[in-house]
């Protein structure tokens, strides 16, 4: 066996240096489980570093503030208490001492605590950042074992604090949105051509995601998500509670704006057609196209194929005269041919119509071949050439936001979930999975804790 004693030295703002042991270990080296600290040796020689650390700190920050800073004369103390800090190497208690205002700077309080402005919380911001960082990711529950395992926590924190401390960085992110606006173009067509030579294309996929509710009478609502891809900038997410949101486009508008979006740069909306979609993305920028998702045509006509292929039993030449129309509809659809596209669909609705067919799902088929018709029709504004799109290397469909879709609200809402969310709880949580997911959580925290390093923010992956 050896013993191994840890000490720390402090040097003091008056140049006095403080020693102190904070640990002692006895460690034996006869096996592998032996070698080097065990996570309870760390757990405990971090906590006692982190005290001693903490108390020096506070200590120096007291005692320049117990100084007037009008006439340099020294405050009279009034008393001392005791305050717990949340840390993320254990739970710190603080001396806390109280002084008399200086009669010369006399405010409308007769006393005041240093530490209330230094730390007003009483939550350090990189535990707060931890704890909403994994919060997103995973569970509560989940999140409080975690650190729990790694790091010496207090043991009563519990989902609850955490889930209230994701909600208030949440609720902070809210209030620092500007106002909403119904169109954010703020220059003329003249201005924009004097602006410099934009960045690379943007492509913006938008789509729409189920919760489930936890409101009586409601077993889901919607929400929606997005990506922002720019040619040299990394991506960035978006998520929503459209019936919950008052400022979807002003939301939209930072994240191009955090990407270094300008009037004159090209942006791509590409969304599946739903109003509440489209409308997210309507009068966003001037130098802008929208585009119906060609994922979205597609996977529609599937349905309709696997019809097709059920009434084959029944009636085989029925079933390929309405194949025949479904792959003339995709086919001039791909190339753009909107015209004979839709006249190969009113043709389909018609031979439906007059089909005498024992198939039980006939009738299926029909109101599939309608609502396809009508989907067609209401989106032919965004319907460009897909094949040509396609040979000169464009996006024609928003795979990319199907998996955001499963990024963003499968592995956490709804995916092996039994929760249940309220449309505030769940907008709260899109913020910060958002930020956590594209990398930028720990840049907003440290806009807000400007000595935070910006270590240890990696691009996650849940």
């Amino acid at each position: 066996m050896m013993d191994i004693s840890v000490k720390i030295a402090i040097t003091a703002p008056d140049g006095v240096v403080h020693e102190h042991e904070i640990a002692a270990f006895e460690k034996g080296y006869e096996s592998a489980a032996e070698i080097g600290l065990s996570i309870g040796d760390s757990k405990a020689l971090l906590f006692n570093l982190q005290q001693e650390i903490v108390a020096a700190q506070t200590a120096a920050f007291c005692a320049d503030h117990s100084i007037c800073p009008c006439c340099a004369g020294r405050l009279r103390r009034k008393g001392n208490k005791s305050v717990q800090y949340r840390t993320v190497f254990g739970d710190i208690t603080i001396d806390s001492p109280r002084f008399y205002h200086c009669g010369c700077h006399a405010g409308s309080a007769q006393t005041f605590s240093p530490l209330t402005v230094l730390l007003p919380h009483h939550v350090a911001p990189e535990m707060l950042w931890l704890e909403t960082k994994w919060a997103s990711l995973v569970s509560y529950g989940v999140t409080v074992d975690l650190l729990k395992d790694v790091l010496p926590i207090d043991q009563r924190l519990n989902a609850e604090t955490v889930r209230r401390h994701l909600g208030r960085v949440a609720s902070r992110m809210e209030t620092e949105l500007a106002d909403e606006r119904y169109s954010f173009v703020a220059t003329n067509a003249y201005e924009r051509e004097q602006l410099s030579n934009p960045e690379g294309p943007i492509t913006v996929g938008i789509d729409g995601g189920y919760v489930r509710s936890r409101e009586k009478g409601q077993s889901h609502f919607e929400v929606m998500v997005g990506k922002s891809i720019p040619t040299d900038r990394p991506d960035r997410y978006l998520g929503l509670v459209q019936s919950h949101d008052e400022k979807p486009k002003r939301r939209l508008k930072e994240i191009l704006k955090d990407q270094g979006w300008q009037e004159n740069q090209h942006v791509t909306f590409m969304t599946d057609g739903g109003d509440t979609v489209i409308k997210i993305a309507q009068d966003m920028a001037p130098a802008s196209e929208h585009l119906l998702d060609w994922f979205h045509i597609t996977m529609r006509i599937t349905v309709m194929h696997q019809y097709v292929k059920g009434l084959a039993h029944p009636d085989p030449e029925e079933a390929e005269e309405m194949a025949r129309y479904l792959r003339q509809i995709k086919g001039y659809l791909w190339n753009g041919n909107l015209h004979d596209g839709q006249v190969a669909i009113d043709d389909l609705i018609m031979d439906l119509d007059e089909i005498e067919t024992e198939y039980a799902s006939i009738k299926a088929l029909r109101k599939a071949a309608r609502e396809f018709q009508t989907y067609i029709a209401n989106n032919a504004w965004m319907i460009p050439n897909y094949a040509e799109r396609r040979r000169y290397g464009e996006r024609v469909s928003t795979g990319f936001v199907e998996s955001t879709v499963n990024t963003v609200v499968g592995k956490r809402f709804c995916k092996r979930q039994q929760m249940r969310w309220s449309k505030t709880g769940a907008h709260l949580m899109l913020q910060t999975r958002t930020r956590t997911l594209d990398g930028t959580l720990r840049t907003k925290f440290q806009q807000w804790y400007p000595g935070m390093k910006p270590d240890g923010d990696q691009k996650m992956a849940a």
